[in-house]
């Protein structure tokens, strides 16, 4: 394997020509490559830059792409690992080769990952349609008490899913299986990603859904619709940081170093609000769209450390599957 030597700047003197164009394979979520999503945006402009050929993959939601990266093994395809978070961060730092980048992001944290580049940033939450919920919980407390309906992801497959179990744990430590077992009965269902979960709730299937306090950005911006709102709970928010890194076994190491330099740049960072609808990594020279969510403040947000969660996560995906098997 030949050293990662070949930056952005090299790729931009001498594209290869079209028809010996090196593949690049990302592997992703789902909602990455929808048509709605950066993947339709972000493909073209680094093409432009490389000429190469970017080809983006549906592997599941976050968690599954782990999987299915353990799964495959030296067989992979991937060069690129693209939606994991810091959840999991820690689990696959053994499938990533180490970047060497020294990326200026602008993330909740400090950041210093020698094996992952951070491209976008949220906060979870419980989202609702403010016509059907006259009155949303303000606390995980009020949530248990009341008799509205949410679905969730599975946090075995699902980075939203491992955010709500971090996120229970965070608020409550050892009692986080009594909070299950008093949470569950609220659980209509457990979907496999996000996507599935977001449209069930936008199907009516449940009052509240997991995903993020950006998420009725989307609705505003994209739909001129104000009818959907994030719950602000006064536990505080647990953050998601979604990074990228170079997979072990890539052929083209050079290559995907150079997308994760343009990954934190004004080319990919600029998609980020209007079709990820998280916070980008980078500010965008134009900044953020208008009536774009405010960021959480800081006092509110909660986050384990990748070797913390990866420590915890045993225990806490027990007390959830003990709960929800009642």
């Amino acid at each position: 394997m030949r050293p990662l030597v070949i930056g952005l700047a090299a790729l931009l003197a001498a594209p290869a020509a079209a028809e010996d164009r090196p593949v690049l394979t990302i592997y992703t979520y789902d909602s990455f490559v929808t048509d709605w999503g950066p993947g339709p945006m972000i493909e073209p402009r680094f093409e432009e830059i490389c000429g190469c050929d970017l080809q983006l993959v549906a592997a599941g939601d976050g968690a599954a792409l782990l999987s299915r990266l353990r799964l495959e093994g030296a067989r992979t395809d991937a060069d690129i690992v693209l939606g994991l978070d810091t959840s999991l961060t820690a689990d696959g730092a053994d499938l990533v080769l180490p970047h060497g980048l020294s990326p200026a992001v602008e993330v909740p944290v400090e950041w210093s990952d020698p094996n992952f580049v951070p491209y976008d940033w949220g906060a979870f939450a419980f989202v609702y349609d403010t016509t059907k919920v006259e009155a949303a919980p303000t606390s995980f407390e009020e949530l248990m008490a009341s008799d509205l309906s949410i679905v969730i992801q599975d946090p075995r497959s699902s980075t939203p899913g491992l955010g709500l179990l971090m996120w229970v744990k965070h608020v409550y430590g050892d009692d986080a299986a009594e909070a299950w077992a008093r949470l569950a009965p609220r659980i209509v269902t457990v979907t496999a990603g996000w996507s599935e979960a977001y449209g069930l709730f936008l199907e009516g299937e449940a009052d509240m859904v997991l995903s993020y306090t950006t998420s009725p950005t989307y609705h505003l911006i994209a739909e001129e619709d104000d009818s959907k709102a994030a719950a602000v709970f006064e536990e505080g928010h647990y953050l998601q940081i979604e990074v990228a890194g170079i997979v072990k076994e890539t052929d083209q190491p050079e290559l995907a170093r150079a997308f994760l330099e343009f990954m934190v740049t004004e080319g990919f960072q600029a998609a980020i609000p209007t079709t990820n609808w998280m916070f980008p990594a980078v500010t965008p020279a134009a900044g953020l769209p208008e009536g774009f969510a405010e960021p959480l403040d800081p006092a509110d947000a909660r986050l384990f450390a990748p070797e913390e969660a990866q420590a915890l996560r045993e225990t806490a995906l027990d007390e959830w599957l003990a709960a929800l098997s009642r």
